[in-house]
């Protein structure tokens, strides 16, 4: 178990708080990750949450073609080395 005391800093108009990266790495915690903030007894715990992966049809579901070019190349010239 680690243990280090750090400082509350402004961020705005909140409070935020800098994890040390082995704090981090130990907690399993990444950039990006969502968190739970849960208070128990004057405590502030903070709890991974692990977000499930995406099946097919919910990635599927997420896909907008003017966002993300069509299904088309955008180009008929061959990019690479494929003969055709």
């Amino acid at each position: 178990m680690s243990e280090v005391i750090l400082d509350i800093k402004q961020w705005g108009n909140s409070l935020g708080v800098r994890l040390r990266a082995s704090i981090a790495l130990e907690a399993h915690v990444h950039v990006h990750q969502r968190v739970k903030l849960t208070v128990f007894g004057g405590q502030i715990i903070i709890t991974p949450v692990q977000d499930k992966p995406l099946t097919l049809e919910e990635r599927l579901a997420q896909y907008d073609p003017v966002k993300h070019g069509g299904e088309a190349m955008p180009s008929a010239q061959p990019l690479g080395t494929e003969k055709w």
